[in-house]
């Protein structure tokens, strides 16, 4: 999204062009909508409860405390899961790693993909050209076969987990920070600041990035959301590593879903509120971004 810039002012050469993103405006607008207000209370409160959920849970989450599948009573709200651990305490500690790992990834995988969207949208030098369509290439690659492949040949850790997720977020993203930046080289504080001999890495931060905040920070609320369901994809599958998490923990009690099912239900509903919530904060943030562009149409 680019806005027109105001006229420039002879004195600042390098504040050449407002940032569309007036971020504050932009949430104040997305906050008036309901599924902005929902999307961000349901992250909030799953963002909680992994953070101090290990702090508060009731009991060791790797702790036996009853027998396998033990259905709801006293001490155990949940019920037990299929080796005997309490569920309410494996669910408020299996949801901090994965988020954490979720974070890192999505923040690298959006940095580097916007940089290279920023370098090969203004650039229009045979390299560039070649990093867009090789770019283009690897979103056709089968992304989750290639991480079980790179998972396989490497092992499992929570460096190369987040790595690795990270790393195939940068396609996307490259391509929506291109799309962005090529309507932004389009103005006329462009054209000023290459005739000035701004130096390129100033064009692309003072200039560019302001200009395409929006489109950006929702891609980073849609890297999130992805992130948090490959990673506990990755955990269902078995390689999410040892510890607890809520992926593992569905894997490991689906067979007594028809005895207990508490040990699946839980982690899954709280896996999916929070996926729900990124995403109806996500869109929300899109939407209002839309109204603003078009005068509140829309």
């Amino acid at each position: 999204m680019s806005t027109t810039p105001a006229l420039f002012d002879e004195a600042e050469p390098l504040a050449l062009a407002p940032p569309t993103g007036a971020s504050g405006g932009l949430i104040r607008v997305a906050l008036r909508l309901w599924r902005t207000r929902l999307g961000l209370a349901l992250a909030t409160v799953v963002l909680v409860i992994a953070i101090i959920g290990p702090a508060i849970a009731p009991n060791d989450p790797e702790a036996f405390v009853a027998a396998p599948y033990a259905p709801p009573g006293p001490g155990l709200p949940l019920g037990a899961d299929a080796v005997g651990h309490d569920v309410v305490s494996q669910v408020l500690a299996g949801g901090r790693a994965i988020l954490l790992e979720a974070l890192l990834a999505t923040i690298i995988g959006v940095a580097v993909g916007t940089i290279v969207g920023m370098a090969t949208g203004l650039s229009s030098s045979r390299f560039s050209r070649f990093v867009a369509r090789a770019n283009d290439t690897a979103l056709a690659l089968p992304q989750i076969v290639l991480i079980l492949l790179v998972l396989t040949r490497i092992g499992p850790s929570p460096v190369v987990l987040t790595l690795i997720v990270a790393a195939f977020h940068v396609p996307l993203t490259a391509r929506v920070a291109r799309a962005a930046t090529l309507r932004v080289v389009e103005e006329n504080f462009i054209a000023y600041a290459e005739a000035i001999g701004l130096s390129r890495p100033r064009m692309l931060f003072a200039e560019i990035l302001p200009n395409i905040t929006t489109p950006c920070s929702v891609e980073l609320g849609v890297r999130f959301a992805i992130s948090t369901v490959t990673l506990a994809s990755l955990g269902y599958l078995g390689f999410g590593g040892t510890g607890v998490n809520w992926g593992r923990m569905i894997y490991v009690n689906q067979g007594g879903l028809t005895i207990q099912p508490w040990a699946v239900i839980a982690p899954a509903v709280v896996l999916g509120l929070f996926v729900i919530g990124v995403s109806l904060l996500t869109d929300g943030l899109a939407t209002a971004a839309r109204r603003r562009e078009h005068g509140g149409q829309g």
